[in-house]
């Protein structure tokens, strides 16, 4: 079976981003220009490249440590790190990417052994 070239975010993953569009429109801050366009992506349900789900994996890496900080999962007053966290598609998002790369990892590992 082929793997597909690009690929669609599933529904939570876009309800993810959508939060965070929202909460950073009400917060006037959190994330990056980049994450508010991989947010509208997200949301809209826009099939995504290898390589941008890719650099989600890195994103979500680099960010894991905002977890521990202030006021990360307050709804009253999220901090930045949260916002970001949710542009990107949050924990479904993270999940989703990390699946992604596995299924391209085993792919590339069996066309190598032909």
């Amino acid at each position: 079976m082929p793997i597909p070239l690009h690929f669609i975010p599933p529904a939570e993953v876009a309800r993810y981003a959508a939060e965070g569009l929202r909460l950073r429109r009400t917060w006037k801050r959190g994330g990056t220009m980049v994450g508010v366009a991989r947010a509208r992506d997200l949301k809209n349900r826009r099939p995504l490249s290898r390589r941008t789900i890719l650099r989600m994996v890195s994103f979500f890496a680099r960010h894991e440590v905002d977890k521990r900080g202030k006021d990360f999962g307050n709804p009253d007053h999220p901090s930045n790190g949260l916002i970001a966290w949710f542009l990107w598609g949050g924990d479904p998002g993270k999940k989703w990417a990390n699946e992604i790369k596995a299924i391209l990892k085993s792919s590339s590992r069996s066309t190598r052994s032909r």
